[in-house]
């Protein structure tokens, strides 16, 4: 979005009011233990809202839609984490968590001015340009955010239609990874755009800068909002990548099975406690910024959007260690990160490749040794099968 500086200081108080509405709301629910009645529900949060609104004038100068709004966020949030399928949610943060949304009450609040250009209408703001980056659909809401790098973005609350199934009844493994962000059971290797050489030395420039600035200096600002801009430019480059490889992974194949990770519990710190320190801390603190650098779960999270039905989670137990050939299970046969090599049947190929093969496979194993698909999986060399 481009609005002007009179639209953004607008955009600015509707991002705090949402805020501040939501945060009060968490705090009534935070305050809220058993035996103590019951925290207020939308309805009695929307006429608490009303009476605040009236007491004060700060409050009263912004848009009622967008402060009712926050509070049906966090119903439906809340209704999602009682449900089990969210978390709980949680305090909302200047510079980090800036957005509202917009109900749209009659038609035409969104109007196209060219091909790469359209307006959209914000309460108390008026038309606010946008580039038109796609095909808008009538829409019934809209979100409004701003990124740490001052960037403002629309979302049209629009659910597009699944990528149709090729028909083929073709099935493909992907194992994730840190140096390989996807490998595929096909044998094509999928790596995450990354900053450039130059690029990542000014990040780390910035960053050392950062680290000597002063708290609260006009020049720790300056570093923080370039800092922003290259993280900014990273996590875009990030997004494309998994659209486009979603997309295409989607259209080309029936089936899509995965490695069933918990990508919380694998980027948890390894920090420890005074009592119990960690070990390896900073090496661990790499290892979680280059998983979450590789986009695991925003390429699984579209995949799962755009092939409702046809994505398959596989446990990953023993999948880098089973020989997609000959079915035998030894780590020796992991020789290093790029090779496997079967101390069985001398099969040899890329390790990420074997492990795709087993995951499409859906030869995930369990320490027993039994296939989570049925039928005991035998760590004896078999003999050496290949595909036609």
């Amino acid at each position: 979005m481009y609005p002007s500086p009179a639209q953004e200081a607008v955009l600015r108080d509707h991002c705090a009011h949402a805020r501040y509405v939501w945060n009060l709301a968490v705090e009534q629910q935070s305050w809220w233990r058993p035996g103590r009645t019951s925290a207020p529900g939308y309805l009695e949060q929307c006429r608490q809202l009303t009476a605040a609104r009236a007491e004060f004038g700060w409050l009263r100068a912004g848009s009622q839609m967008v402060q009712q709004q926050a509070l049906r966020d966090f119903a439906q949030a809340l209704a999602g984490f009682f449900a089990g399928t969210h978390g709980k949610p949680g305090w909302r943060k200047a510079e980090r968590d800036e957005g509202f949304r917009v109900v749209a009450v009659k038609l035409g609040q969104v109007r196209r001015l060219s091909r790469k250009a359209g307006d959209v209408w914000i309460p108390k703001a008026g038309w606010v340009r946008f580039r038109w980056s796609r095909a808008v659909a009538e829409a019934k809401s809209y979100r409004v955010t701003r990124d740490r790098a001052g960037r403002w973005h629309v979302a049209f609350a629009v659910v597009p239609e699944p990528v149709p199934a090729p028909g083929t009844g073709e099935t493909v493994g992907i194992d994730r990874g840190v140096t390989v962000s996807a490998a595929l059971s096909t044998g094509e290797m999928l790596r995450v755009p990354r900053l450039t050489p130059g690029r990542q030395r000014r990040l780390r420039r910035l960053q050392r800068k950062l680290a000597r600035a002063q708290r609260g200096s006009g020049r720790r600002a300056r570093v923080k909002l370039a800092l922003a801009h290259l993280r900014a430019r990273e996590a875009d480059a990030r997004k494309d990548w998994a659209e486009k490889t979603s997309t295409g992974l989607a259209r080309r194949f029936d089936l899509i099975r995965v490695e069933d990770l918990s990508i919380t519990g694998m980027t948890r710190s390894a920090r420890g406690t005074v009592e119990q320190p960690g070990r390896n801390v900073r090496q661990k603190a790499g290892l979680n910024r280059g998983i979450l650098r590789s986009g695991w779960g925003l390429l699984v999270r579209r995949l799962e959007d755009k092939a409702p039905g046809r994505v398959e989670k596989i446990k990953a137990a023993y999948t880098s260690q089973r020989c997609s050939a000959c079915g035998h299970i030894a780590a020796e046969s992991r020789k290093s990160q790029a090779l496997f090599a079967c101390v069985a049947c001398s099969f040899a190929c890329n390790a990420d490749v074997n492990a795709a093969r087993n995951i499409a496979a859906g030869h995930a194993v369990t320490v027993r040794g039994r296939s989570p698909l049925g039928g005991r999986v035998n760590r004896e060399p078999q003999p050496v099968v290949l595909p036609a």
